[in-house]
């Protein structure tokens, strides 16, 4: 499987780790260029356009990014403390919790 996977905030310490980490790998990984970053309508496309969507940024960035994500399908992946407790996502490692082992969320922080 070719998954198409999106890293907003690639160049940070967390979005380049990440990258390294992916190449070489099964997925598409994008990225945006430098001057497209901060562009809404940019992000906003890349956001929608991927099957996952891991999000390197700081909190409030992060709840900014999750807002743009209309397409139900991409799942999303928050390295920020933006989601940790909040309702339909997972945090930590829920292969622990057999009850979240089991679900299939669509957020993960």
């Amino acid at each position: 499987m070719d998954l198409h996977i999106f890293i907003d905030g690639d160049q940070g310490t967390t979005g380049l780790d990440l990258q390294n980490r992916l190449q070489g790998g099964e997925f598409r990984i994008r990225t945006l260029p430098a001057g497209l970053r901060k562009d809404a309508s940019a992000r906003r496309a890349a956001l929608n356009e991927c099957d996952i969507a891991i999000l390197c940024l700081p909190d409030a960035a992060a709840r900014d990014a999750v807002s743009m994500i209309e397409n139900p399908s991409v799942r999303v992946i928050d390295a920020s403390s933006a989601h940790r407790t909040s309702p339909g996502w997972i945090y930590g490692l829920p292969e622990l919790d057999a009850g979240q082992a089991n679900a299939s969320p669509r957020r993960r922080a």
